[in-house]
């Protein structure tokens, strides 16, 4: 059994979130319910996402299961919460107990003020690489969709973090599983999952999509240590 928790809060990118949501939810589905999905906020009301949607959590900072999975959205509310002590040393605190911690976009903010980025290879939006790099103690790779880092997984803005989370649940329950799990959900990135490259030495990749099919702000590319 797999618990994924995943945080929420004012200001978070809807797809941030949401998309992982359908990938753990529907790798949930294939595995005859086996594990728990769970959106977790500071406070039990509903919170008014970055569009708009507003979305009620299951739980709060307080009163939820132990965690596998950790994953910080990014959205404009980072640039407030990256300043809320609470909701970092929830962070920290949380991190250091799951298996994996995983962000979307500038989540990769919040898991640098809280620790876990510190000193790692991250990704997050293009518009935020510099804004990140410049917190300084960790290294942005700006050519991958996401990085994985030991057990840190951070993912470009929005979509990106679909691939993230195919290619996490590929890794905690095979890559047939992610396989059928792309399927079900009818994601069609290409190529069609990035983690079927071979292992390479040192992590496993994926090739960058050729120029005339991406623009340069939009890699395809897998990076892995």
């Amino acid at each position: 059994m797999t618990i994924y928790g995943i945080l929420i809060f004012d200001g978070a990118e809807e797809l941030d979130f949401a998309g992982p949501w359908e990938v753990f939810t529907a790798s949930s589905m294939l595995r005859e319910h086996a594990d728990t999905v769970v959106l977790i906020a500071e406070e039990p009301g509903a919170v008014r996402c970055n569009k708009g949607m507003r979305v009620l959590p299951d739980h709060t900072l307080d009163d939820h299961p132990p965690l596998d999975v950790l994953l910080v959205p990014g959205g404009n509310g980072t640039r407030r919460e990256v300043s809320n002590p609470v909701l970092i040393d929830w962070i920290h605190q949380t991190a250091a107990r799951a298996a994996w911690t995983t962000s979307v976009c500038t989540g990769a903010l919040l898991l640098h003020e809280a620790g876990p980025a510190r000193g790692r290879r991250v990704a997050t939006h293009y518009l935020f690489e510099d804004t990140l790099e410049a917190r300084g103690d960790l290294t942005v790779v700006r050519d991958a969709r996401y990085v994985v880092d030991k057990n840190l997984v951070t993912s470009q803005g929005v979509s990106a973090g679909i691939d993230m989370a195919l290619w996490l649940i590929g890794r905690l329950h095979g890559r047939d599983h992610a396989r059928a799990v792309r399927q079900y959900i009818q994601y069609e990135p290409a190529p069609p999952y990035l983690a079927d490259e071979p292992f390479a030495a040192g992590g496993e990749t994926a090739p960058a999509a050729p120029s005339n099919e991406r623009d340069s702000r939009s890699p395809s590319r897998v990076t892995a240590a």
